[in-house]
């Protein structure tokens, strides 16, 4: 596989002999891959904003007994 700039212009090449509506579709799914990974970032985010919260539920003597399982 080809990387960085000859890359993009090899994908640049193949997009260009696609009629319009697969472009379109192309389009689409690189959007949908970007919004994916954003929200990856966000849930990975906000689990790492709210652990130290719940590290003292979670981080007990009493269910210590479930760390085991």
């Amino acid at each position: 596989m080809a990387t960085g700039s000859n890359h993009i212009r090899m994908l640049i090449d193949k997009l260009d002999q696609l009629p319009p509506e697969r472009v379109a579709e192309v389009e689409d799914f690189v959007d949908f891959l970007r919004h994916k990974d954003q929200d990856g970032r966000l849930t990975q985010a906000a689990a790492q904003t709210a652990a130290p919260s719940f590290r003292k539920v979670w981080d007990n003597p009493d269910d210590a007994i479930y760390d085991a399982l």
